[in-house]
């Protein structure tokens, strides 16, 4: 499963290691208000409770998840999650990943 993940989310090392106020102080872009949308529907609908969302990227943050930008985190324990659950399969994600950068390439 990290192997899927780490193919489908760019790793940046200068992203991830950078923790100070500047960095986690910003303007979001528009793809992390779509997680946290994400994340809210899928909680409201019961699928992925957010106190369990949280509560597992806290488990996995450093462990697991050192080498994610870390404003990618989110987006990436909810796709584990997804997939650990059943709800979600490893071709699944990278399809719709494979779609979803297709249509961003071309805008």
């Amino acid at each position: 499963m990290y192997d899927l993940l780490n193919r489908l989310v760019p790793t940046d090392a200068d992203a991830r290691d950078d923790l100070s106020l500047p960095s986690l102080d910003r303007e979001r872009a528009p793809w992390e208000s779509s997680v946290q949308s994400t994340c809210e529907c899928l909680s409201w609908r019961g699928a992925l409770d957010n106190l369990e969302r949280r509560q597992a990227e806290d488990a996995l943050g450093e462990a697991e998840y050192r080498q994610f930008p870390v404003h990618a985190r989110p987006a990436v324990v909810t796709a584990h999650l997804l997939m650990e659950k059943g709800l979600i399969t490893e071709d699944e994600l990278a399809t719709k990943m494979a779609q979803v950068r297709s249509r961003l390439d071309k805008a």
